[in-house]
């Protein structure tokens, strides 16, 4: 029993000790609009924007931050049509409003919060 108690103690102390799985969350970039327009995530989250393959092209495209929380420098993407990919690790929790430059109609919003 001693034993038994024993594994099941330092499995779970295994268990607390490894480190988090980085979280991820994909965007599409479609023909004038971001697909999720709203997210909320937890810092340190990577941000994935994924515009169409080849077969699928439309319009130019970037992602640009036009307004983050306090002491976040701006960021911005290429601008793309087809088969591209922008990431951005999200670390300070808050509001990041993102647009694209070429159509401003085209906005997303994503809401950073510290993990509970």
């Amino acid at each position: 029993m001693k034993r038994l108690v024993l594994v099941i103690v330092a499995g779970v102390a295994l268990l607390c000790a490894a480190p988090a799985v980085a979280a991820t969350k994909k965007v599409q970039v479609g023909d004038n609009y971001f697909l999720d327009s709203s997210l909320r995530v937890k810092k340190g989250t990577t941000v994935v924007w994924r515009w169409p393959g080849a077969e699928a092209a439309g319009d130019v495209h970037d992602v640009t931050l036009k307004k983050g929380p306090k002491g976040v420098k701006k960021f911005a993407s290429e601008a793309a049509s087809s088969d591209y990919s922008f990431r951005r690790k999200l670390k300070v929790p808050g509001q990041y409003r993102i647009v694209c430059t070429l159509h401003e109609e085209m906005k997303m919003t994503i809401r950073v919060r510290r993990p509970s």
